[in-house]
């Protein structure tokens, strides 16, 4: 029987776990929950590999204005379901990350330049450790965006990102990024990241449309890293003793970009079959502050373009319009017992009137059971929406996470 295009990678990946567990499977007789499913480090010591899946399934129910709140539409599904591979080969200065996603929404979008496949592949990142207090990265990873972004799925604080990230996220590319960090005295630290990408987004297979992206990103910490990097971890799951802060400012310049939104959204073709090219600006401030059980995050972000509509060589509109405006994100949690917390979150669009796109604003408040961390925890939230100043939905959302 010949398999379908869905379910083929989906076999690979299964087929190269078990043959990892079969080799190796006996290394994970002393692991413990949330440190991976298996891990593993040769006996010369040249490589390590630790193997952690994990999944989350969702319930979503949302009742419309329109409808007077009167009709609901309610779905179950499973929003992620991913394979993630790290570790180190070599030396432990060159170190490695693979993650697949298995779940519909991951594998969706496949194109032409995609050579019209499922997208399996989320990061394949090595990582070079060449000097003290330099990293270069080189593969397919996250560009360093906004926080709410960078910010792993797994670790997220409510059931899924806010609409700032919706309209304005950077997400992944191929390319390579040098980071640096540096401590100032005893504890001041900054860090400092350039990025250099293809600038259409993940699993593209068939050469650079376009031009090239440039992504940079500075992060201040005057009171020195977070425990666990706690500052890439919604919630205070790892409490601070004492106030901790970072804030930090991103740019992103997506030379000739061909997409509606930079490396994400369609792409904007015109009538002859070619592609329309308008360089894009993206602006990120962001800040982090936690201190013992509470945690607070800020976002801004700003789009920005000269040419906002895709126009063909005969001067009449294609009607794919790039989404430049501003938005802004807050959040903040407070654990009111060792695994229980409460959190909110208000979250803007406001898109520039030429484009004519809906502004939207949410309020969001969130319950969350922390069974172990954020490896096995159970969210809910309510949300609240309106759409061009209007009230447009209520929705209530649920949902567990387990991580190995």
């Amino acid at each position: 029987m010949k398999m379908t295009s869905m379910l083929r990678p989906c076999y690979v990946a299964l087929m190269f776990v078990s043959s990892i567990w079969t080799a190796f499977g006996q290394q994970g007789a002393n692991q413990s929950f949330g440190n991976g499913l298996l891990n593993y480090t040769a006996e010369d010591k040249s490589f390590s590999v630790k193997f952690a899946p994990r999944f989350q399934t969702r319930y979503y129910a949302t009742a419309f204005a329109k409808d007077d709140y009167g009709t609901i539409d309610q779905s179950f599904l499973i929003r992620r379901s991913r394979f993630k591979f790290d570790g180190w080969a070599y030396a432990p200065s060159i170190i490695y990350k693979l993650e697949f996603g298995l779940s519909n929404d991951d594998l969706s979008g496949g194109s032409e330049f995609t050579k019209n496949t499922n997208r399996l592949i989320l990061d394949a990142l090595i990582r070079w450790k060449f000097a003290p207090g330099f990293e270069l990265w080189a593969g397919q990873t996250k560009l360093p965006g906004n926080i709410e972004r960078v910010v792993s799925s797994a670790n997220m604080q409510f059931i899924d990102r806010s609409i700032l990230n919706s309209s304005f996220n950077i997400d992944r590319d191929l390319g390579v990024q040098l980071r640096h960090k540096t401590l100032w005295g005893k504890s001041f630290v900054t860090r400092e990241i350039l990025a250099l990408s293809q600038g259409e987004g993940r699993n593209i297979a068939t050469g650079n449309e376009g031009g090239l992206e440039y992504t940079a990103r500075i992060e201040l910490l005057p009171f020195g890293e977070f425990a666990e990097k706690g500052d890439y971890v919604m919630s205070a799951i790892h409490r601070e003793e004492s106030p901790k802060l970072m804030l930090s400012y991103t740019y992103d310049f997506n030379h000739r970009a061909v997409k509606t939104r930079g490396n994400m959204g369609s792409y904007m073709y015109l009538s002859d079959g070619s592609l329309f090219e308008s360089s894009i600006e993206t602006h990120f401030i962001d800040a982090m502050f936690k201190f013992q059980g509470f945690s607070f995050m800020g976002e801004w972000a700003a789009r920005q373009s000269a040419n906002a509509f895709a126009t063909n060589n005969d001067g009449s509109l294609t009607g794919d319009v790039i989404g430049i405006g501003t938005a802004w994100n807050v959040c903040a949690g407070q654990f009111i017992s060792p695994k229980v917390e409460v959190a909110a979150r208000a979250s803007s669009v406001t898109f520039d009137p030429i484009t004519a796109l809906k502004n939207k604003t949410e309020i969001t408040l969130g319950l969350n059971k922390f069974i172990s961390g954020h490896n096995l925890k159970v969210q809910s939230d309510l949300g609240y929406l309106w759409s061009n100043g209007a009230p447009s939905s209520v929705s209530f959302r649920a949902g567990f996470e387990l991580h190995f």
